[in-house]
This record gives C-alpha cells, structure tokens and sequence, in this order.
C-alpha cells in the first residue's frame, strides 16, 4: 500500500470543506488531509492564494471557490493567481456555487428533502443562483425541521436559515454520491477527475 498523500486545503466556508473532505475520501486515492484553511468567505482565499501557491511547492494544496458572478472560472483564476501555478496546487471552482454540486444529485437531494426528483434542476452548473433555488426547493419539503434550518426566518434579513450549514453538511456526509452528481455538473466533474489523478511533484 502506497503512503497517503498529504494535503493542505482552503475554502470559503464549512459547507465547502466537508465536500472537499467527501471528495476526497471518495476518490479512490488515500490522501491525508491537514490543516483546514479559510472558512470566511472568498475574501481569505483571494488575498492568500498566492502564500498557498508558494507553499505547495512542500506540500499540496486543494483550493475550492465559489465563481459566483465571475464570467467563467479561468477568468477568475487568472485574476487571483496571475503567476504560475505550481504542480501542487489543485485550485478549482465550483460553477456557480457549491451548492450546485449538491443539487447535481438530483436523487439523493430530492430523497432527503422529500420531494420529487423532477423538481430539482437537471442542469444546476447553469444557475445563477443556486443557493436561491436550494432554499426554493427546501420550502417544497413537508420535513419542518430541514425548513426551520435552511430557509431564513420570516422576517429575517439572513439570506439562509439558523443552521444551514449544519443540514446541508448532513447530506453531504451522509447522501451524497461526487460520481453520481458529477455526472450533472461539469465543473464538479472537471474537479473530481483533478483530485483522481493528481500526483505530487516535489523539489528536491
């Protein structure tokens, strides 16, 4: 049995992190993952993407973002990163929100909010939204508790509920399939084919 692979990773918030984390462990590949970077929104990622770039020249580094309203994700890794990648950098981008690659298994996320799977967007990559349309589809589940923690309150100027991360988190450990979901979502498919063949480059 060949050593794990040892790998740093940094993300926009918890949410992000425990997809990274299932990616992973579903990979196939036996990585070793150590610190957890970031958590605070994009702002920590852009302003440190270049310290994480110089650093994966000793150890990896998977970096995951939100492209949001950036026009496609080159574009936005160009702006963050207008230096040479290095090897052991795995920076990729989540089209336009992490969110979508939940909703890429259709499936399972229509099984755990108890609705109907024709109601979950067939292509999620292509909303401008997702995160919106996540809330949408929960308002649609008849589970009070899954309603209570993902939509805001009435009345709320929160843009998600109390314990959003929390339940969204329980999908992702417990449902969520990254082969059966890349199969909807180009950009996370495009991610999960960069983790199962990276291989390490290291200077001696």
């Amino acid at each position: 049995m060949t050593d794990p692979i040892p790998i740093h990773i940094a993300v926009e918030d918890f949410l992000s992190e425990m997809v990274l984390r299932v990616m992973l462990k579903q990979s196939g590949r036996q990585f070793a993952v150590g610190a957890c970077m970031g958590r605070t929104g994009f702002g920590y990622l852009k302003k440190n993407i270049t310290g994480f770039n110089k650093a994966a020249k000793g150890i990896p580094f998977l970096i995951l973002a939100d492209l949001d309203q950036t026009e496609c994700p080159p574009i936005l890794i160009n702006k963050w990163l207008p230096v040479l990648k290095n090897d052991n950098l795995i920076f990729r981008i989540a089209v336009r929100e992490v969110e979508s690659w939940l909703l890429a298994h259709r499936k399972a996320f229509a099984g755990f909010l108890g609705i109907r799977e024709s109601l979950i967007p067939s292509h999620p990559d292509e909303l401008e939204d997702p995160k919106r349309v996540l809330i949408q589809m929960t308002a649609r589940s008849r589970k009070r508790q899954l309603r209570e923690s993902i939509i805001p309150a009435p009345g709320s100027t929160a843009k998600i509920g109390p314990d959003y991360n929390g339940a969204l988190i329980y999908f992702v450990q417990k449902h969520w399939d990254v082969q059966e979901a890349a199969m909807r979502s180009p950009s996370l498919s495009r991610t999960f084919d960069a983790v199962k063949t990276f291989q390490p480059v290291y200077e001696f």
